[in-house]
């Protein structure tokens, strides 16, 4: 699979721990200790010992974010206690889930339906119907294949402040 290729790839200057917490982040749910391997590309132990490094440089800093273990599976959350702020803060009503999705869209600007179901799980179907229906995203059918090219709409940019980026229309050269 290309996209797990590339981030080993773009993934070898970056730390273990970081790279642990970005599928964390990207998946927003619970995984395994073999399927956040699998994801990283490297052994159970390797990964097991960055997330418990990873672990204890949240617990030593103060952070909205931390990791937590329930039933052997990992996951990245907000701190007990902030999910009442978040949702205060935040200028329109989505669950947790479907910011996480339209965040690895706005960090991609452009993607294919099908990658971000590989980024996000099987849920993203849902994240975007309902982020198209409040015309956060647009949705438009990649010409050859089957999938659908999504991207930020301009009420996005509008809502979050966010300034598009000039040439981002056309989508991404094949390798």
């Amino acid at each position: 699979m290309e996209s797990s290729t590339n981030l080993r790839d773009e993934g070898s200057t970056i730390s273990l721990p970081a790279r642990i917490e970005a599928i964390l982040y990207l998946k927003g749910k619970p995984l395994t200790l073999r399927e956040l391997s699998e994801l990283a590309q490297e052994t159970e132990p390797s990964v097991e010992q960055a997330l418990l490094a990873l672990m204890a440089s949240y617990a030593q800093r103060d952070t909205a974010l931390n990791i937590q273990e329930n039933n052997a599976r990992y996951s990245l959350q907000l701190r007990t206690g902030l999910s009442e702020l978040v949702q205060s803060l935040l200028p329109v009503n989505l669950s947790v889930g479907t910011l996480r999705t339209l965040a690895t869209i706005a960090l991609k600007k452009r993607i294919l339906q099908s990658d971000l179901v590989d980024l996000r799980g099987s849920g993203a179907y849902e994240h975007i119907r309902e982020l198209v229906a409040q015309d956060f995203v647009q949705r438009k059918r990649q010409p050859e294949g089957r999938s659908y090219w999504i991207s930020l709409s301009e009420k996005f940019h509008r809502t979050f402040s966010v300034l598009p980026d000039v040439g981002s229309t056309e989508p991404p050269k094949a390798a």
